[in-house]
């Protein structure tokens, strides 16, 4: 995704609970239209980071990739604060 981002939160080998956690601390230091983008390692995430977003007042998940990268999986999930 070429989306331009403001921060971007690594939480590569973390498990559920820590990716949404980590989410949303960053997430609450966004200024409205600013992006972050989460890397993350737990297949989980994909779905607890869709779920957040879509509870979180002013969060948009604009878009989840899969890829892999030195063999492991890794996601990225792209959240835009709206205000």
């Amino acid at each position: 995704m070429s989306t331009e981002t403001a921060e971007t939160v690594d939480v590569k080998g973390q498990n559920c609970p820590m990716p949404v956690i980590k989410t949303k601390g960053a997430f609450e230091d966004l200024d409205a239209g600013e992006t972050l983008v989460v890397v993350a390692t737990d297949s989980g995430s994909m779905s607890d980071i869709k779920g957040w977003a879509e509870s979180t007042d002013g969060a948009e998940l604009l878009e989840q990739e899969e890829a892999t990268e030195d063999g492991e999986s890794v996601y990225k999930h792209y959240v835009r604060k709206t205000k």
